[in-house]
């Protein structure tokens, strides 16, 4: 006997991340990710598992993560609370590489060198003095998840393996990002935006610095007017490998050939019209690698992140089964292998070995069967809905099929506003399998804005939030009553950041939805402008247009017209979205006479309902089922 997914199977769901695969091809060191419901946090170890064999704990946790093999694959650096330690590849314990004497704001992800001799890192380069006061004399003070950083900027450094000595490679009133070897090892490449302006205009560069000079600085490769995220290597040494674009402006990420004698770079991707993926909390994805002369990465189609090979003849996609993405990716060159992080219709996430030569993929672990034996998901149904305008916005529908038409419908908007939803196991939105089960239906919608379908629709809501893309969300609803698939009096809306954007706005704009949850809230995008870590991005480039134009797109401009009980949830400690937009609603609503509900978690930034405290999140699905219920039955 099968049972749906229930929210308290959060503490069961194993979640695989981040494969680290031996250059010989042959094992895979990968993060398990689990919920510790007595701690309540979340838990982090390495498991491996080999071709043909079954998968097996390396190490305890709670906090390790980011393997990195050694390139000959004798050794293991990754991080543990912090600090980056390396285990023997066949026997032995994990011994301490950086310590907090020598790195005491703790490490960033490990990067080999090519003879594996040095590891290099980004870490802050100061440890703030908390009682100190702040000052603050550029944007980008804070950090979601961080919380203040004043002064403190995170930096390159380069630890020996074998003697542990640690130096720093930059300094300066900039934040390093991601280190990226030269194959000869003499020079680390790495994206920054150094330039005076560069928290006003937004705009970063590729970088190259000395990896042996003592106070080196860094030369910047190519221009600095545009967005430049993730470099490499072309293995002759002769340019970067650079995932960004070559204006400061919102769009397609793209694969850019940057010659290092600073000469224009070149868009390798732009026949493809997909974003590029480099990976991240929330944005699905890996890093670009090479294999030989070949280009392994990931871009966005329909809302999944897929594999792609880029190589003289062009760009082609690895024969992936229909609608699985990847998570996750590591190449072993030489052995003509990648491991991959899957996930599908029925899997959170596992670990494949995928042969580059033949694309012939073997899975190699079975974590969501194991931890889950008896649950069997709801299906999830595509559908495409034309929109008045000529547009086609895709969208997923999650029901029993076993479920009397004619129920209540909870519509759900996602974030970004450029991201997008995919029809994998979601260990997410549990409340969605959850209200399945009740016999409810559930639509999420990549509306206009969302990833996976060209640039234009990608761009298709800039300056104009909410005036663009509403009918996106209305006219299809429309059309599921029309249909008799729903009840016209049972419709729920919820959202989270842009979509709490949007269930804001949409609740003001409508009178369609009996009752709204809005989570990770934008209601006032003056104020946000000024207090979010990313306000001169969102504000500047998303939405634009002076303060009368922000004062226009923000729901607090019509909060007049809501009527629907709402519920607002929230992270305590949220950056990103700050909680005073949470809060400016509540009382908005509460004043005016709304049936409304503020919740917050206290220190939850604003990914906890991705990686905070497990109770929280379990909490918030729980809340919003029996919010959603309560005022939708009759």
């Amino acid at each position: 006997m099968t049972r749906p997914l229930a929210i308290d199977d959060l503490y069961r769901i194993e979640t695989p991340g981040d494969p680290a695969l031996t250059p010989d091809g042959e094992r895979v060191v990968y993060v398990l990710t689990t919920q510790d419901a007595e701690q309540d946090r979340a838990v982090g170890a390495l498991w491996e598992v080999r071709n043909g064999g079954p998968a097996r704990r390396l190490t305890a946790g709670p906090d390790d993560a980011a393997p990195r093999w050694s390139p000959d694959g004798s050794q293991l650096a990754f991080l543990r609370a912090g600090q980056i330690f390396l285990l023997p590849a066949e026997a032995g314990e994990a011994v301490a590489l950086t310590t907090r004497q020598t790195c005491p704001a703790g490490a960033g992800v490990p990067v080999w060198s090519p003879d594996g001799t040095r590891i290099a890192f980004t870490a802050p380069a100061s440890t703030p003095d908390p009682d100190a006061p702040v000052v603050i004399d550029t944007l980008g003070w804070k950090a979601d998840g961080t919380g203040l950083l004043g002064p403190v900027r995170s930096h390159l450094f380069v630890v020996d393996v074998e003697s542990a000595a640690v130096r720093q490679l930059t300094s300066g009133g900039y934040h390093a990002g991601p280190p990226a070897w030269s194959p000869d090892g003499t020079r680390i490449a790495f994206p920054a935006g150094i330039a005076r302006d560069a928290d006003l205009t937004e705009a970063s560069a590729a970088h190259v610095v000395d990896a042996d000079a003592e106070g080196a600085a860094p030369r910047r490769i190519g221009p600095d007017t545009g967005l430049v995220g993730p470099v490499g290597w072309f293995p002759d040494g002769t340019a970067l490998l650079v995932t960004g674009r070559t204006t400061v402006s919102i769009g397609h990420l793209g694969l850019l050939r940057q010659p290092l004698d600073g000469s224009a770079p070149v868009l390798l991707t732009g026949a493809l019209d997909r974003n590029v993926m480099p990976g991240g909390p929330g944005y699905p994805g890996a890093l670009p690698q090479f294999h030989g002369d070949d280009i392994v990465f990931c871009a966005r189609d329909r809302g999944v992140s897929r594999l792609y090979r880029l190589d003289a003849a062009g760009i082609s996609e690895f024969p992936l089964p229909p609608g699985a993405g990847i998570s996750g990716c590591s190449v072993a060159a030489k052995a003509g292998r990648a491991a991959l992080v899957v996930s599908d219709a029925t899997a959170f996430g596992e670990i494949d070995l995928l042969d580059l030569g033949t694309d012939t993929r073997t899975r190699l672990t079975g974590h969501t069967a194991a931890a889950l034996p008896e649950v069997a998901l709801a299906p999830v149904v595509e559908r495409e809905f034309e929109i008045s305008d000529g547009t086609l916005v895709h969208g997923l529908v999650i029901r029993d099929p076993q479920a009397p038409v004619g129920g209540p419908l909870l519509v759900d908007i996602h974030g970004g506003p450029h991201n997008a939803w995919a029809p994998h196991a979601d260990p997410v939105h549990l409340y969605h399998q959850e209200l399945a089960a009740r016999g409810w239906t559930v639509l999420v919608l990549n509306i206009r804005g969302s990833d996976g379908y060209g640039e234009e629709f990608f761009t298709a809501a800039v300056g104009a939030w909410g005036e663009a893309d509403e009918r996106d969300v209305l006219e299809p609803v429309a059309t599921l009553v029309a249909e008799g698939l729903v009840d016209p009096e049972r419709l729920a809306l919820t959202g989270y950041s842009y979509g709490g954007y949007l269930s804001c706005w949409l609740s003001a704009r409508s009178d369609v939805f009996a009752t709204v949850v809005p989570g990770g809230v934008v209601t006032d995008l003056i104020s946000m402008a000024g207090t979010c870590d990313m306000g001169q991005w969102l504000t500047g480039l998303e939405v634009g247009g002076g303060p009368e134009r922000l004062t226009a797109l923000s729901p607090l401009s019509e909060v007049d017209s809501v009527h629907a009980p709402t519920l607002i949830l929230h992270g305590g400690a949220d950056d990103r979205c700050p909680v005073g937009q949470a809060e400016q609603w509540f009382h908005a609503l509460r004043t005016r006479g709304v049936v409304s509900q503020l919740v917050l978690y206290p220190g939850g930034s604003h990914l906890f309902i991705l990686n905070g405290r497990p109770s929280h999140r379990a909490d918030y699905s729980r809340r919003l089922v029996d919010w959603v219920t309560k005022h939708t039955d009759h």
